[in-house]
């Protein structure tokens, strides 16, 4: 049996496939390359690329493969990208991954984990949020991922699928043996802080400065992306021994404002961060923290609960990066 990770030469399934070779798993490999690169994917994984609505594709995949279960990550990710293509959201996000979830049933897959996303809670009145917190998206991204969760609690109800929803909060770091890293770019704020430590960009702009907060920024909870994949594992691994159905909160249980974001990568990189004040992005909560007692409970067991840390994960990965 093998498992399929779609998304896998983006960043969070680059690191899903290094986090299943190493428990001795048998993982597959699925992109259109359109925003992953191909060389991030570990040698030796079979490569597909081409896209999640093809239901053709899939279904070869699947028989050729053997596949038991699909990890799915493709997705696109950009809270303000969605507020300005919304239709293209809902196609990518919803309509393809609702292909996906058919094609599975169809032919015989039994277990699907989900990547969800904190951003389904909105600007929740609660803080950490659990994941029994009324959901309320206020952007179209976080509405095309709280579509595709009541498709899979639908579709168990009525095929008998088994599925974890992992809702992650802001995912950063890299591999701590470097093998993967956040390559392509991105509107993350400690990708696009580094950038600014390696000279790349002038300066920070801080999106809003007003909201109710300590020091009026947004503020988030920040997890490790090797701790997020190993989530997954522990995920698949209670779905293989026929626990229940999951939804699970990925986070650390405290959140980081975008200042204290910026400190820490001044002090993580010895380099000064110039930042300029900008106005609101729509779409953005102000404050985004897990509730993380029932993924606890499973058994994670976080290795890199350290802002510091993660950062300084993500800061070797850039200087790898960067040119020279």
């Amino acid at each position: 049996m093998a498992v399929l990770v779609t998304g896998a030469a983006g960043y969070i399934g680059s690191h899903m496939v290094l986090e299943l070779l190493d428990n001795g798993e048998t993982p597959v490999a699925l992109d259109n390359l359109s925003t992953g690169r191909r060389e991030a994917i570990a040698l030796g994984v079979p490569v597909h690329n081409g896209d999640i609505g093809d239901e053709a594709l899939i279904a070869r995949i699947i028989h050729d493969h053997d596949i038991d279960t699909i990890i799915h990550f493709a997705a696109r990710i950009s809270v303000p990208e969605s507020v300005i293509d919304p239709l293209g959201y809902y196609l990518n996000n919803t309509m393809k991954t609702r292909s996906l979830i058919e094609t599975a049933v169809r032919h015989g897959v039994k277990r699907f984990i989900f990547s969800s996303t904190a951003t389904i809670y909105g600007d929740a009145a609660v803080s950490p949020i659990p994941e029994d917190t009324p959901l309320s998206p206020i952007n179209p991204y976080g509405w095309t991922k709280l579509v595709v969760e009541q498709i899979l609690r639908d579709t168990a109800r009525a095929h008998g699928l088994q599925y974890a929803i992992l809702r992650y909060f802001n995912v950063a770091g890299a591999d701590p043996e470097g093998r993967a890293g956040q390559s392509t770019p991105t509107t993350h704020l400690i990708k696009v802080a580094l950038a600014a430590a390696l000279g790349q960009r002038p300066h920070i702009d801080i999106f809003g400065q007003d909201y109710p907060t300590r020091d009026g920024t947004c503020v988030r909870d920040y997890v490790h992306v090797s701790d997020l994949a190993g989530a997954h594992s522990l995920a698949l691994a209670h779905l293989r021994a026929g626990g229940d159905n999951l939804t699970l909160n990925c986070g650390y249980g405290r959140g980081a404002s975008v200042r204290d974001v910026l400190a820490t990568v001044r002090d993580v990189t010895g380099q000064p961060i110039n930042s300029r004040n900008a106005p609101r992005r729509d779409g953005d909560p102000a404050s985004l923290v897990a509730a993380n007692a029932r993924i606890l409970a499973l058994g994670w067991k976080p290795r890199f609960d350290s802002l510091p840390v993660i950062i300084s994960h993500a800061w070797e990965w850039e200087r790898r990066l960067a040119p020279g």
